[in-house]
Order: C-alpha cells, then structure tokens, then sequence
C-alpha cells in the first residue's frame, strides 16, 4: 500500500509518502527542495556518490509514522543540510521548515 498526504506546518505545505512492504515501511516527509525520511535512507551514499546533486535530506531512526517523523530527532543529515543548519538533534518538523 501507498499514501500520499499533504501536510502542513506553519503554513508550509510538504507531503508526506508511506510505502508499506514486506516487514518495513518507507516514510519520507518533503517539499521542492529536500526531505526527510525513515531509516532506509543512506546519508553517506548521498554525501559521497551522489554529493555533486547537493541532496537536503536528513534520516531519523526507529520512526513507524508519519507524526513520529515529524516529532523525531534525526540522526544524520546529507552536507547540504547542514549547509542550511540543519544537524543530527534537529526534530524533522524544524528542519523542514529550514527547507523552505
């Protein structure tokens, strides 16, 4: 199964995506720019095969929704993210909003 929803935080629309599979979900919360995700995301890889695409991501583990996500500290982040003060302790909700 697939969801797609919109969510707004302070005013900022991002949607968020569920991809439910074999004893895992995929969460990612985004906008234009960047996003978040659940644990599946691979911030090295971004930060080192992909960095040339200046990818604004950050990763936050142990997450099985969408709200957990926004309310979860990440815990690592692509340089580009870091690049607009986004760091690991940064709950997903304060770095989307630096996402905008």
């Amino acid at each position: 199964m697939v969801s797609i929803e919109p969510v707004m935080i302070e005013g900022h629309m991002f949607v968020a995506s569920t991809v439910c599979l074999p004893k895992t979900t995929l969460l990612t919360v985004s906008n234009d720019r960047g996003y978040i995700m659940c644990g599946a995301l691979d911030v090295g890889l971004l930060n080192s095969k992909l960095k040339d695409r200046g990818i604004i991501a950050g990763r936050a583990v142990g997450v099985r929704t969408i709200a957990q996500l926004l309310d979860a500290p990440l815990e690592s982040v692509t340089i580009a993210a870091a690049e607009l003060g986004i760091t690991p302790g940064t709950k997903g909700r304060e770095a989307l909003l630096k996402m905008v």
